[in-house]
């Protein structure tokens, strides 16, 4: 099996949409009328959620003109973010094919489907031409990607000169051990977490120029106290990312928690700008 088609085993939770709309209607929402925000607790799958969303594109001089491309869409929760938040129109590629069924039908639900459409397929062979994006973003990709090398250029062969491209992705920050499992991988195999340092050297070699980065571990670590002190007062929600994680979802957080505690891993942001 190669790693991709691990990866979106990983990831395949098999009647997703139902269990979502489920949880939509036990948690008192109408499945039937939904905005994005109904969905944010579910379809944000990354440190930070909602907000760490909206902080990237603050970065992106997103604007109502722009195409962008986002890369490991999910179930697209990030992409009707973007196009709720900056009016720009979005295309969302991913491996995991019932993600990007669920995204379509989660985006008609909330009617954004006029401003977001998803593909499956590969971020290390993008089907689409050479210059067709204004703008591009991923969010929590990087980790299952071993070659950043050749993702960073497929990106770069798609955008327009001058466009930027904002990443936001787990990076190694200090020495430890990684105990599986994690949110984005159940054992070695599946997680490539790298340094900054390393996505500077290949961002640069794909023909990027890094603008800025910003480590947003105590970030992360607020969002997750402030996660804990919530489920302490009221317990757990009902609609949360714990059905999209599956069965495994509490030991996948506190593995993650404690990397984030002890400064192993960083949840980072890098803005680059194509040359």
């Amino acid at each position: 099996m190669s790693n991709e088609q691990s990866v979106s085993r990983h990831y395949t939770h098999g009647r997703l949409e139902q269990a979502i709309l489920d949880a939509l209607a036990a948690s008192g929402k109408d499945p039937n009328s939904l905005t994005p925000s109904d969905l944010s607790a579910v379809d944000e799958f990354h440190i930070g959620g909602r907000p760490a969303t909206v902080d990237l594109g603050a970065q992106l001089d997103l604007a109502p003109h722009m195409h962008v491309l986002d890369v490991g869409c999910g179930i697209g929760g990030s992409s009707r973010t973007m196009t709720q938040e900056y009016g720009c129109r979005v295309s969302g590629i991913d491996l995991t094919d019932e993600y990007v069924q669920v995204a379509g039908a989660l985006s008609r639900r909330t009617g954004l489907a006029d401003r977001v459409s998803y593909r499956q397929g590969s971020a290390l062979a993008l089907p689409f031409a050479a210059g067709t994006f204004d703008g591009a973003y991923m969010l929590h990709v990087g980790m299952n990607i071993a070659d950043k090398a050749k993702l960073f250029s497929e990106v770069r062969r798609v955008l327009r000169p001058a466009a930027l491209f904002g990443i936001y992705d787990v990076v190694r920050e200090g020495a430890g051990e990684i105990r599986f499992p994690v949110p984005w991988a159940g054992s070695p195999e599946m997680s490539f977490v790298e340094t900054a340092a390393v996505y500077r050297t290949l961002l640069a070699a794909a023909g990027f120029e890094v603008m800025k980065e910003r480590s947003r571990r105590q970030f992360a670590i607020e969002f997750f106290r402030q996660l804990r002190a919530r489920i302490a007062a009221s317990g757990s929600p009902t609609l949360g990312l714990q059905i999209v994680m599956g069965s495994t979802a509490l030991e996948k957080v506190a593995n993650m928690v404690s990397l984030l505690e002890s400064g192993v891993i960083s949840p980072t942001e890098l803005i680059a700008r194509a040359r």
